[in-house]
């Protein structure tokens, strides 16, 4: 489904920048949805103050980033968002979450917001071009997962949009694949099938998380490398990846490790932008953005294609720095306005 934005407001587009830098950078909000809203049956809505508390401690975190582009995971409604835009110095048009739209008109949520699962967003100051969502897993990804059946589609479609950036079009991916959280079974009513306190019970809940984020990594990986294989076309991956740089399903996105031995895999290869930045690398040994049974770890990632290499063969720009913003996780959860940090990253054009 693609679908272009003309709206010129705010364009950095329409000005000749010497300087052709931007930043981008993504956030897991939350549970971001309109107040007396439902979005999970056993959840209380929020509340117009509580909304509005909610609303305010995200612009706080995020006004800090000061970023051009910013990708987001768990939105349930479009108007939520469009509300953080207008407080963050967007137009509502600048604001793009087909899977949580509100507008009565939309095929996809008939103006009902997310369903069932939350839904990523784009909120962007730079053109888009065409957008689309990706949905049924290619065939090589589909796998049986253990008690369920045949997984062959993502829960929460990623959000693919291409941006004119100072006139280079760049594709941004923004993802949120399978948490760590045990899949235990359930009827379809969403009662209870298992005992969620029997241990053994729990590994194999575990392993039916672990093969539905591995599926869909894969079926990720598939359609990055169609974009990818032999063309210049840069790529900027970021989001939620409910695991670590170096996992086995984080890097089976990437496939970073294959350059070392085959250096040809440049081409279809993702790198972790921390790790390529052209300042202060120390950054990344430092760096978490949540916190699982309390211990911190980055499971929000930020991944560039070799065009954001500054040494690469086909070098379109560099990953000047990236930063992480989590000092809010010190606080008690009940007092946070989300359960992660923000990375962002700034880019510069050649």
């Amino acid at each position: 489904m693609n679908q272009p934005n003309d709206n010129p407001n705010s364009n950095p587009n329409s000005n000749q920048a010497k300087d052709k830098t931007f930043h981008i950078a993504t956030s897991n909000l939350l549970n971001f949805a309109l107040p007396q809203r439902n979005y999970y049956p056993n959840s209380q809505p929020y509340s117009e103050s509580e909304y509005q508390h909610k609303l305010t401690g995200l612009f706080g975190l995020l006004k800090n980033a000061k970023s051009d582009i910013y990708a987001f995971q768990e939105v349930w409604d479009e108007k939520a968002l469009q509300d953080l835009a207008v407080m963050l110095g967007f137009e509502p048009s600048q604001v793009l979450a087909p899977m949580a739209s509100n507008d009565p008109s939309s095929k996809l949520t008939l103006g009902q917001g997310a369903q069932n699962t939350p839904a990523l967003g784009l909120i962007t100051k730079h053109k888009i071009l065409y957008w689309q969502l990706l949905t049924d897993f290619p065939e090589l990804a589909v796998i049986d997962i253990p008690d369920e059946g045949l997984y062959k589609s993502f829960n929460r479609p990623p959000l693919v949009a291409t941006l004119e950036v100072y006139g280079q079009p760049i594709t941004v991916l923004t993802a949120h694949l399978k948490s760590k959280r045990p899949q235990y079974l359930r009827d379809e009513h969403g009662n209870a099938l298992e005992d969620y306190d029997d241990p053994f019970v729990r590994v194999r809940a575990k392993l039916r998380s672990l093969c539905m984020r591995a599926a869909e990594a894969a079926a990720l990986r598939l359609f990055m490398i169609e974009l990818l294989h032999n063309t210049r076309h840069p790529l900027i991956l970021l989001g939620d990846m409910n695991d670590v740089t170096d996992s086995v399903t984080t890097q089976l996105l990437a496939e970073t490790s294959e350059v070392i031995y085959d250096k040809a895999m440049r081409d279809v290869a993702l790198f972790d932008a921390a790790r390529v930045q052209t300042s202060y690398g120390w950054m990344k040994d430092v760096a978490y953005t949540h916190l699982y049974q309390g211990m911190p770890e980055v499971i929000d990632q930020l991944f560039v294609s070799e065009e954001f290499l500054v040494d690469g063969k086909f070098s379109l720009g560099e990953v000047e720095r990236v930063d992480y913003f989590n000092d809010h996780l010190k606080q008690d959860f009940h007092d946070r306005c989300t359960d992660h940090g923000i990375v962002r990253a700034k880019i510069k054009l050649k």
